[in-house]
């Protein structure tokens, strides 16, 4: 048999395995691609999830500490002589989940993180520096709470979660309004 009637034969598998080789790796690395970005995904999540947590913790103790000056709305109260060492240690985990959220963050959600921190200083400045009047008291809240809700928001957004976000955090809460009043 001559070579030259098995060429046809031979172009077609020549053909046929760069193309299965083509095809093989172009799903390959759209594979690869999915599983990156499902771990983005994961990373972001966790660190989103964390850096609200860290948030929430510093928030409360700062609550606490406002409890201990006679603050409405909040119960168990942390005096500030032990409170604001816990305080400084809470603002130092944030700090630290912070730098994650600027490497995993998209620009968005790294405004609103920055915004809700910022409300929580403003809350921890009102209890460092001494007796807070109740106004002053429930408009760093209402600010903190709005700024928590664009957070989620945006972070919902950045996830691909679909959906409303959760429910706003009215301050101070309707039914402990209800009660005190």
């Amino acid at each position: 048999m001559a070579l030259w009637d098995q060429l046809p034969a031979l172009i077609g598998v020549v053909i046929g395995s760069v193309g299965s080789y083509a095809a093989q790796s172009l799903a390959e690395r759209r594979r690869w691609e999915r599983q990156r970005t499902e771990r983005w995904d994961e990373k972001r999540f966790e660190t989103y999830g964390s850096y609200a947590n860290a948030l929430k913790a510093q928030l409360r103790i700062a609550q606490r500490i406002g409890a201990a000056l006679g603050c409405a709305h909040v119960v168990d109260p942390l005096p500030p002589a032990e409170g604001l060492p816990l305080l400084a240690e809470a603002e130092s985990r944030r700090a630290t989940e912070w730098e994650s959220v600027l490497l995993v963050g998209d620009a968005a959600t790294i405004a609103a993180a920055r915004r809700w921190h910022e409300t929580i200083w403003s809350i921890e400045l009102l209890v460092r520096e001494g007796p807070v009047d109740a106004e002053s008291w429930a408009e760093a809240h209402r600010l903190a709470s709005s700024a928590r809700d664009a957070f989620y928001e945006s972070a919902r957004r950045d996830l691909g979660i679909g959906g409303p976000p959760p429910p706003s955090g009215q301050w101070p809460r309707d039914w402990r309004a209800a009660l005190s009043g």
